[in-house]
């Protein structure tokens, strides 16, 4: 599967050079014009490296990296490419969570390698500290919160991956919904209907008939339970 970059710029010119020497690349992009919106783009993928300007109307590109860096994995690269060369704005930038600082202008090409440069760094960094838990078919890769069935990647939203995670911490565990609610939401009152569509969701993306699961299964009165082998490494 092609590496899915979150471009934040919102230049609509600069946006669209740099989204399409990505695509020439091989990249998938997802191009948001403020931060406010890549914040709610988050909730429906995980990119796998985030290209980040600084001056943005509203939430600052600053802003942006503090906050994404407190909810996603640090594996996930992010590349700030901004007008601003100051140096205390590339050390406040590295010093929040970015792995690079790259001053506009810029070369197009230089840009997609050093993209790659950085995909690599994370493939290699994965790799070696991977931890996963395996049923059936599928992989959950905990470090960078990817499920896999075989070698390709099933795509799966924030929220998806961690129900699905944390019913596969509770192993043989009877779930109630407001159990689940309150640890995968973090909210003591709320609409606990949410937890049946996840579950559904989740059981159309792994299960081979959702009406009769393997997986994740329904206790009649009490919740859910996953009740298959799990191994860890």
């Amino acid at each position: 599967m092609n590496p899915h970059i979150l471009v934040i710029e919102d230049v609509p010119e600069m946006s669209e050079l740099i989204s399409m020497y990505l695509k020439k690349a091989e990249m998938t992009v997802t191009a948001c014009p403020t931060a406010e919106e890549a914040m709610e783009q988050l909730v429906s993928f995980t990119p796998d490296l985030v290209l980040l300007d600084l001056n943005l109307p509203g939430m600052s590109g600053f802003d942006f990296l503090e906050q994404f860096r407190k909810k996603y994995t640090a594996t996930i690269p992010v590349v700030i490419v901004s007008a601003r060369d100051a140096d205390e704005d590339i050390i406040k930038g590295l010093g929040i969570g970015a792995d690079e600082f790259v001053t506009k202008p810029f070369s197009p090409r230089v840009l997609v390698a050093r993209v790659e440069a950085n995909l690599r760094r994370k493939a290699e960094t994965v790799a070696a500290a991977e931890k996963t838990k395996k049923f059936g078919e599928y992989t959950v890769l905990l470090n960078s919160c990817v499920l896999k069935k075989g070698t390709v990647k099933i795509p799966l939203s924030t929220k998806e991956y961690e129900v699905l995670e944390y019913i596969l911490r509770n192993k043989g565990k009877t779930l109630t919904p407001e159990n689940i609610y309150n640890n995968v939401w973090k909210n003591q009152f709320g609409d606990l209907t949410a937890v049946a569509v996840y579950i559904q969701r989740l059981r159309k993306k792994i299960e081979k008939d959702p009406a009769k699961p393997e997986y994740l299964k329904t206790v009649f009165g009490q919740g859910y339970c996953f009740d298959a082998e799990i191994t860890e490494t």
